[in-house]
């Protein structure tokens, strides 16, 4: 099975890079034009039921995601390589982590989902579980994680991308399962490095919750505050979150 993804860059790092529930191989913003390809080689995953995989069948799920981004790994003939998750794909990414230790260089987590379960109680449930049909809750929960700072222009756009680049029910079964599998025990205790980069705006993965999860899961981790970003710095703040992803990265 051909696996659809992007290329950034040729260098000798090699940079495995997981979208967000919202997103897909394509959306990860501005940010892109100031990445270094000369020091880095990302590969942009688009996953089962979204962006250019949207026809492909899968059970959409996290486990599914870590094997496709192993196997795309295989096939780019890459032994070891760091790892980029957004949102659920910070949470997938751990799950690389999980299955291959031996082949993770670094692991960046961007306003990410930790690996223990994350439940949705009340409005929240019915507002993130009523998002796989009802557009106008995609652009609520978008409009929340940028501590509503954002421009409708921008939240419009954004929405209908996420519309136009998921099927429903990958969408509805990935949510499913990102906000409530628990396999922190699989990871507690890594001394892999790892950071960890929250917008000061997020309404909803706050610092406060990284220091619970990640911090305590990861003895090696470290947390950046983004000033005058929500959860999406790659559009939000696109120089200042490349350079700082970046600089991890080489360190």
């Amino acid at each position: 099975m051909t696996i659809s993804h992007r290329t950034l860059g040729t260098g000798p790092h090699k940079v495995l890079v997981l979208h967000d529930w919202f997103g897909t191989s394509a959306a990860w913003g501005p940010f892109l034009d100031h990445l270094d390809p000369e020091a880095f080689g990302y590969a942009f995953l688009d996953y089962r039921g979204y962006g250019e995989r949207l026809d492909v069948p899968g059970a959409f799920t996290l486990a599914e995601i870590a094997a496709d981004a192993l196997a795309l790994a295989d096939r780019l003939g890459w032994d070891t390589f760091s790892v980029v998750g957004h949102s659920m794909g910070g949470k997938a990414a751990q799950l690389v982590l999980a299955e291959a230790p031996r082949r993770v260089r670094k692991l960046a987590g961007i306003a990410p989902v930790p690996a223990s379960a994350y439940p949705l109680e009340g409005d929240a449930h019915d507002l993130f579980h009523g998002a796989a049909r009802n557009p106008a809750n995609r652009r609520a929960i978008l409009d929340l994680v940028t501590g509503n700072r954002a421009c409708g222009r921008w939240l419009d756009a954004m929405t209908a991308r996420s519309v136009a680049g998921s099927r429903p029910e990958a969408f509805a079964s990935y949510l499913t399962d990102w906000s409530t599998q628990d396999f922190a025990a699989k990871v507690a205790g890594s001394t892999l490095p790892v950071k960890v980069f929250v917008g000061e705006h997020d309404l909803a993965l706050t610092p406060e919750a990284m220091r619970g999860t990640w911090l305590a899961h990861y003895p090696r981790a470290e947390l950046e505050v983004l000033a005058n970003s929500g959860h999406y710095p790659m559009y939000e703040i696109p120089v200042a979150f490349a350079t700082t992803l970046e600089a991890f990265l080489r360190a």
